[in-house]
């Protein structure tokens, strides 16, 4: 019966970079089912599965960046393979993706409880780096849709993008409802800001 290593993983010799050190510390890092199980001077090389000698290479946490954009101008599947493989190579270890129903993006219009798990399906094992999305509620039904996407899908944040309002919209700000894919009768402005933070003041009152 073959002995049950304490680590998947030991990393040895590595420079690390810590928050709240003012130095850089030569330590191993002995890894868990995918997480830091101990960092220390140093980790017996025999309590890993695998051992890799960084050789005095740095080490630092991850970088979140908190806004990227993917699929826009290439499929989502495919452009969350070229755009999060660049931010792993950068440090980037986790992104909050911003997308939207409307042109771009899946070409969508409708309802996030048919939408977003069509963008999760799409994401699933083509990310690089550990991911969420943050959303736009476009229109106003989306609103009523808030606490659902908290709770059946942990989106943690919602955006308001200016850029749809009476200008911009690639010089079509009179046919903005096409571009975003809703009713004629809506319109992304001040008032429809209004009312998201609205929804959004009631979810935070029911989330705190």
């Amino acid at each position: 019966m073959s002995k049950t290593s304490d680590f998947d993983l030991v990393i040895k010799n590595v420079r690390v970079v810590r928050p709240n050190h003012n130095s850089i510390a030569r330590l191993d890092l002995g890894i868990k089912n995918g997480k830091f199980a101990r960092i220390a001077p140093e980790i017996n090389a025999e309590l890993g599965n695998e051992v890799f000698d960084a050789q005095e290479l740095l080490g630092f946490s991850g970088l979140v960046d908190s806004h990227q954009h993917i699929g826009i101008y290439q499929p989502l599947p495919q452009d969350a393979i070229t755009e999060t493989k660049a931010a792993a190579m950068g440090g980037v270890t986790t992104g909050l993706t911003y997308i939207r129903t409307g042109q771009y993006y899946l070409n969508r219009g409708g309802a996030y409880k048919d939408f977003f798990p069509e963008a999760l399906k799409l994401s699933e094992g083509n990310f690089y780096v550990d991911y969420g999305y943050h959303l736009a509620p476009i229109s106003s039904s989306h609103i009523d849709e808030l606490q659902f996407l908290f709770e059946e899908y942990g989106v943690p944040s919602f955006k308001i993008f200016m850029f749809y309002g009476g200008y911009g919209l690639h010089g079509m700000s009179d046919q903005q409802n096409l571009f975003l894919m809703i009713d004629k009768s809506e319109r992304y402005d001040f008032a429809h800001f209004e009312f998201i933070m609205r929804g959004l003041t009631k979810l935070r009152e029911t989330y705190p």
